[in-house]
């Protein structure tokens, strides 16, 4: 058997892996983090004034941010091909009272989109960007052929609002925000929850959203099951991007899969992995639903097809990651490994090791056994 845990996963400086190869580059992450600030000092100043000047009388409170998504969660890969890019999630959030002004739901939504755009619109000029405004539930601004920030925008509890830190954090046919708010539509605030996180919605107006649990949610599972969980998390992720360009699994779906079929293997990334994607496909068909909210599944936004697509795609890498695992030839374990993963899994056969049988099952934990109190076992 071999062991390829190298070729996914070093601490040796000098010798490439996967897990390293799918990292943005240093200069790279510095560059977007930069952009964000920009972004968000923009959103930051231009809101209030894009408001006042078109009516608001009242102080508009500064939106405040919180970062969601994979950059937050330290699992974001690279693009592996194109038209992939990085996707940075920022969200920006107004405290309820303030936006909730707006007698309607439907043209507060609207007021609070167009008021972000028109006050993105001058820096995203001026840097030669794009800013994408047809996305339902945020402002995606290009900024890269690689990257691209999405923006979306929140109303949060007062509370919540004032102790959301600040270093941390046109509805279709409007033309205008004065169009917006003019615009006479029948709802009203009496039927939306006054106690959660309310995410704007371009087609539904408001929709209870809040992604902060997720994030703690993901964190704590990387505390409890350790870095090799949000190592396999990207491996998978990265399997995705090269085996679709476009669309697959979305990232949270692989991460609320992966979470309960994850067993951590010493020093054994590789075993990890096939671990997790061996029981993968049963877990798709059967149906996965946001690990923070039993009510809403996963799997369905994917549809029948492409859960049946997702689940065969993860049956043929089972078959070529076991096969490589298994294989007598390290050269030809490469030549697999590349074909699932595309050029960023290193074609070093010299650093796979030939192991045993025995040293495999070593790298499994040992179980717990019953408590003293009811007789003793000993783990295998």
């Amino acid at each position: 058997m071999l062991n390829l845990s190298p070729l996914f996963f070093t601490t040796i400086d000098y010798q490439s892996c996967m897990h390293d190869n799918l990292d943005l580059t240093p200069e790279q992450r510095d560059w977007i983090a930069s952009v964000r600030s920009d972004v968000r000092d923009c959103l930051r100043t231009g809101i209030p004034r894009v408001l006042k000047e078109n009516g608001y009388m009242e102080a508009v409170p500064q939106p405040r941010f919180f970062t969601q998504g994979s950059w937050s969660y330290k699992t974001l890969n690279a693009p592996a091909q194109h038209p992939q890019q990085a996707d940075i999630d920022d969200g920006c959030y107004l405290p309820l009272s303030f936006v909730s002004q707006t007698k309607r739901p439907s043209v507060a939504t609207t007021v609070f989109f167009v008021a972000a755009e028109e006050a993105l619109k001058p820096l995203v000029d001026d840097r030669g960007w794009k800013l994408v405004t047809d996305k339902p539930t945020c402002i995606r601004i290009i900024i890269a052929t690689f990257a691209h920030i999405d923006i979306p925008l929140y109303a949060i509890p007062d509370e919540e609002f004032v102790s959301l830190a600040k270093a941390s954090m046109e509805r279709y046919g409007y033309n205008s925000l004065t169009e917006a708010m003019n615009m006479a539509d029948q709802d009203a605030w009496t039927a939306l929850p006054d106690d959660k996180v309310l995410l704007a919605h371009r087609e539904c107006d408001w929709m209870s959203s809040d992604p902060r649990p997720v994030k703690e949610w993901f964190l704590v599972e990387v505390e409890v099951k350790g870095e090799q969980f949000r190592r396999v998390v990207r491996y998978l992720k990265a399997f995705r991007d090269w085996r679709w360009s476009i669309g697959g699994p979305a990232s949270i779906l692989l991460m609320a899969a992966a979470a309960p079929l994850f067993e951590k293997r010493e020093r054994r990334d590789d075993l990890a992995l096939l671990d997790v994607v061996e029981a993968l496909p049963s877990r798709l068909r059967e149906g996965v639903a946001n690990p923070v909210d039993e009510a809403e599944s996963l799997t369905k936004r994917l549809g029948n097809t492409g859960v049946e697509e997702a689940a065969k795609a993860f049956e043929e890498f089972e078959k070529v990651l076991r096969s490589a695992i298994d294989a007598g030839s390290p050269s030809q374990a490469c030549i697999w490994l590349q074909g699932e993963f595309g050029p960023r899994f290193p074609n070093a056969p010299d650093r796979v090791k030939v192991v045993s049988v025995a040293a495999t099952i070593a790298a499994t934990p040992a179980t717990a056994g019953p408590s003293e109190l009811v007789g003793r076992t000993k783990a295998g």
